[in-house]
């Protein structure tokens, strides 16, 4: 996959296998645009078909993840030296079927780019994450919280919907009764309210956290990744199967992954006494 300065965003790969995606525009609180969005689905799919990845961690720069969509009326914002991945397209929310056509073609369509990667992916929200950005962040498989952070929806101060699919992540986290608390109630949660309603699995000191990503990420990414990446569909699968769906979905797959070589470096190294190296063949 590329690596550099694109819009909105940077991309560092680090071993073994770690796509480190920042949101580099703390001066706009790291708002979003249609053109960085365009870029981060590119790049995601770039991520999902290089073998060479192996975990995608998405994190912020100063005071915010992201705060939501850019509505200042300014261009992209790509930065010196900063290349567009893809073309401008027409922005859409004219009328309508503007709007229907924008949120389908380019806001929701990245949550499902981060939802549909067979990789894992780890959010590190070092800060404000709003309307876009929390929706963002619950699409990742994991989230790790600075104690700086800050999450919310707050679509309804402005008279607008969770749009990009917020309402599902977090009826999906939550339930339905504390997520109409949440977006009804326009709440904007501290770190150690978010980890106590389950939004974020753990939280760190802000000098902590992105040490503490990449530590997460390592680890992930030494695991053996066929069995990891059929197990992390099989998961997302088994939310909306019926039981027997499930089971059928897992045979299928483990199928796959019993006949692997990390399925029989995983029993060697366990006869031997010794931590298995996985992703070796």
């Amino acid at each position: 996959m590329q690596i550099g300065d694109f819009r909105g965003f940077e991309v560092a790969l680090h071993d073994p296998g770690i796509a480190l995606i920042t949101f580099n525009q703390p001066e706009r609180l790291n708002g979003m645009t249609q053109g960085m969005k365009r870029d981060l689905v590119e790049i995601l799919a770039e991520a999902q078909m290089d073998d060479a990845v192996r975990v995608v961690v998405l994190t912020g720069s100063g005071k915010a993840f992201s705060a939501g969509d850019d509505i200042s009326g300014h261009p992209s914002g790509a930065g010196a030296g900063a290349t567009g991945l893809v073309p401008d397209i027409g922005r859409g929310h004219g009328d309508p079927i503007g709007t229907y056509s924008a949120l389908r073609s380019i806001s929701q369509r990245l949550n499902l780019a981060v939802r549909d990667l067979d990789k894992l992916s780890i959010a590190a929200v070092n800060g404000f994450a709003i309307q876009t950005g929390l929706s963002l962040a619950l699409s990742c498989d994991f989230r790790i919280a600075s104690t700086d952070a800050r999450l919310g929806s707050g679509t309804l101060r402005f008279g607008l919907m969770p749009d990009e699919g917020g309402q599902y992540l977090l009826v999906q986290l939550l339930g339905v009764a504390k997520a109409l608390d949440f977006l009804m109630r326009n709440r904007i949660v501290t770190a150690e309210e978010a980890l106590a309603l389950g939004l974020v699995h753990e939280i760190v000191p802000a000098s902590q956290l992105l040490d503490r990503a990449m530590e997460l990420a390592r680890e992930l990414a030494e695991g053996p990744q066929v069995a990891m990446r059929m197990l992390k569909r099989a998961i997302y699968n088994a939310d909306e199967m019926p039981f027997a769906q499930a089971l059928d979905d897992i045979a299928s797959k483990t199928a796959v992954t019993d006949h692997r070589p990390d399925a029989r470096e995983g029993i060697a190294a366990f006869r031997d006494k010794r931590k298995p190296r996985f992703n070796e063949a």
